[in-house]
């Protein structure tokens, strides 16, 4: 079946300058969820922490600093056959400044995969993403890594799942495209009023 219509390479990463090393240890225990409050509503998302260690320890490390906090879902790719699937895209406010990119934890090396409600680091190359992420919609198992398959095949890397609030992803996932961007294959995907993220906290 052919893929909805989200380029592999182009969930995007925020602009900044880089802070420093992420610091990599959790806590031990059940796993870590947070809560994140938007104009849309509230999303609660679990992190998998032991399958995706890296990738958890910098997400939460943007947690703690509040960095989200007056960031926003910018850009809503739908799929081309089914306009209620597709991808939702988050970063922290433009003047924010990004701790250091992490290696990539590609789905083949998690077995996580990027189903209906997960949560998945943005990037450009492999090793570059720092801190926008994206919440699936309906299963894009495209965005798994291929092995086997020509150029950059290690897909995006899955980190956790929505737990609580999917509705309310649905309904960023509705609003109005055509937002500016420099980006002329995305013109169709950005929001005309992004949906802010009041805060995102540890639960």
């Amino acid at each position: 079946m052919s893929p909805p219509s989200i380029p592999r390479r182009s969930l995007v990463l925020g602009a900044g300058l880089v802070m420093g090393a992420p610091q990599l240890v959790l806590a031990q225990g059940a796993k870590p969820r947070v809560t994140m409050k938007t104009t849309q509503g509230t999303i609660v998302i679990e992190l998998e922490d032991k399958k995706a260690p890296l990738t958890s320890a910098n997400f939460l490390r943007y947690v703690d600093a509040k960095a989200y906090d007056g960031g926003s879902f910018f850009r809503a790719a739908r799929s081309e056959w089914a306009p209620t699937e597709g991808t939702i895209v988050a970063q922290p406010p433009a003047k924010s400044r990004p701790f250091a990119p992490i290696r990539h934890e590609s789905t083949t090396m998690t077995g996580l995969s990027h189903v209906h409600g997960a949560v998945s680091l943005g990037r450009f190359a492999p090793g570059t993403a720092t801190s926008t992420f994206f919440i699936c919609l309906g299963d894009q198992t495209f965005l798994d890594a291929q092995p086997g398959q020509p150029g950059d095949n290690l897909g995006y890397a899955v980190f956790g799942k929505v737990v609580s609030g999917m509705p309310n992803a649905q309904k960023i996932l509705a609003q109005p495209t055509g937002g500016e961007t420099k980006f002329a294959d995305q013109k169709d995907e950005w929001l005309k009023k992004p949906v802010i993220i009041e805060t995102l906290r540890r639960v």
